[in-house]
């Protein structure tokens, strides 16, 4: 414990230097104004400053791409708010109660609202990733091939079946991205699958490009289809919270930081949902229902402590077991790798002091957002009447390069371009890309994993359902695939009434 203590003091105490500061506070600059802009996204902005952040120090790297994160997910709302367009999918739940603020002249106010509850939620999962990722890596060191196939396999099954309103899409985008993965030279033989003779296949689609492509140039190509301006509420009251408010609502963010961190735990479930889940909680509880999507202060707060809360918790899991809790995660996993560190259960052993360095960088980029939300509000604003039809093809020159810089190879600017023109086709037709991205994340993961496990038992499955920790995660695996079975549903559904029942009458007899 003690020494735990001691490495996340020296960690904060090497990131207390004027460069490391600066890095931090242009990686939220970057994300807030990337959240700022409709459209654009967190996954977005994390890949396209991966490219940029290439030659960095690992540290200063991934400093960089936490901060515009988090800024990414916070900018989100002064469009939901301003707008009643969220900036992020994340920001969907402050739309309600943010612009019925801002209809009421009340702008600043419900800035600073959204301000205060995502610095004090970023700080609560802080807490919590500090807490609990030493102690699930630990856990995780007992996992084999067999553990870590099932679980690469839930996360693209329950991320299908969460993001969107249709899992069979879900799904479908999920499969896509695992077979995208597998597409060059496997990773045990070096031999060449999927290919069809082009050598430049042979090298794979590089995850990278595959994600500025899915992302960046679908984004672009929606954001032109689609081209609708509208005006901005004008901020004319101060954007400074009232402490009195926060205090009164001390029970929200707390339920809401809980509920967001546990949401951020689960594989495939995005911020979005952290939100959403702490807005249901609140309204629940709530003595003013009747407020709620009227200007609620009490759901505003929610909305914005649930989805802040839930980044430390997406990245519980991508650094403990190397399974990345949603899209933006996968692309901070995939370039943690990039700079030569492997999420997973022995980064505690291969690379002690990064967690404790992560949890730095997330207090950091926690303060940079509460900097630039209180007093950089009126200059970031201008950012939102920059013509779409001129920033757009700014954003497109960014993923060619960013697609070029990773390997210098031309190819990834063609696969680049082909997978943001079928993912733009995908969108319109309502399929969702985080999926895609973690099934791209998770591929070579399980492809190597269920091959090794094959090796180890000698072609034999057994091992994949009779050790305890596989034989969990298989049940939990086809069990949530079963529940989209309407028959199957069914019978959970009467069983669920019976049981409540049957534990109201036993209470009722004691009572």
């Amino acid at each position: 414990m003690f020494q735990g203590l001691e490495d996340l003091g020296r960690a904060y105490i090497g990131f207390l230097n004027p460069m490391t500061l600066l890095y931090g506070l242009g990686g939220a600059f970057v994300g807030i104004v990337m959240g700022i802009l409709p459209g654009l996204s967190a996954t977005l902005a994390i890949a396209l400053l991966t490219t940029l952040t290439i030659k960095l120090q690992p540290n200063d790297a991934i400093l960089v791409l936490i901060c515009s994160y988090v800024g990414a997910l916070y900018g989100g709302s002064r469009t939901a708010i301003l707008l009643n367009i969220p900036g992020t999918a994340a920001n969907a739940a402050s739309c309600a109660d943010g612009h019925a603020l801002a209809m009421k002249g009340q702008a600043g106010r419900a800035i600073g609202i959204a301000t205060s509850g995502a610095f004090v939620s970023t700080l609560l999962g802080v807490l919590a990733l500090a807490t609990f990722t030493p102690a699930l890596a630990e856990v995780a060191l007992s996992f084999g091939a067999f553990e870590f196939f099932w679980l690469a396999l839930f996360g693209v099954v329950i991320s299908g079946s969460i993001v969107g309103n249709d899992p069979i899409k879900g799904w479908l985008m999920g499969l896509l991205g695992l077979f995208i993965a597998q597409i060059g030279q496997e990773g045990i033989y070096a031999y060449d699958r999927f290919t069809f003779g082009w050598d430049e296949l042979s090298g794979g689609i590089a995850l990278i490009p595959a994600l500025v492509g899915a992302f960046g140039l679908a984004e672009v190509l929606t954001t032109l289809a689609d081209p609708i301006e509208r005006r901005i509420v004008e901020l004319r009251d101060s954007v400074l919270p009232r402490f009195r408010e926060i205090v009164q609502y001390w029970r929200t963010v707390l339920r809401s930081g809980v509920i967001g961190v546990f949401t951020g735990l689960l594989p495939g479930v995005g911020e979005d949902a952290g939100a959403w889940m702490s807005y249901a909680a609140a309204k629940a509880v709530s003595k003013e229902k009747e407020q709620f999507g009227k200007g609620s202060i009490d759901g505003l707060m929610a909305a914005e402590t649930g989805d802040m809360s839930s980044i430390p918790g997406h990245i519980i899991p991508c650094l403990a077991l190397g399974i990345p809790g949603s899209a933006p995660s996968a692309v901070l996993m995939a370039a943690m790798i990039i700079h030569g560190i492997q999420p997973g259960p022995m980064l505690m052993i291969q690379h002690p002091h990064f967690v404790y360095e992560v949890v730095a960088m997330t207090t950091l980029a926690s303060i940079t957002i509460l900097l630039f939300g209180l007093f950089g509000v009126r200059p970031l604003l201008h950012v939102l009447r920059v013509r779409r039809t001129v920033l757009m093809p700014i954003v497109f020159l960014l993923c060619v390069v960013g697609a070029f810089a990773t390997a210098s190879r031309l190819f990834d600017v063609y696969a680049m371009i082909a997978i943001g023109l079928v993912a733009f086709l995908l969108r319109r037709r309502g399929y969702e890309m985080a999926p895609l991205v973690l099934g791209l994340v998770l591929g070579p993961l399980l492809d190597k994993s269920l091959r090794r496990g094959l090796v180890l038992s000698d072609g034999s499955l057994e091992p994949f359902f009779t050790r305890p920790i596989s034989m969990g995660f298989a049940f939990v695996t086809i069990f949530t695939i079963a529940l989209y079975v309407p028959a199957f549903r069914a019978q959970v559904d009467r069983v669920r009434v019976a049981t409540v029942a049957g534990v109201r009458a036993l209470i009722g007899r004691r009572g």
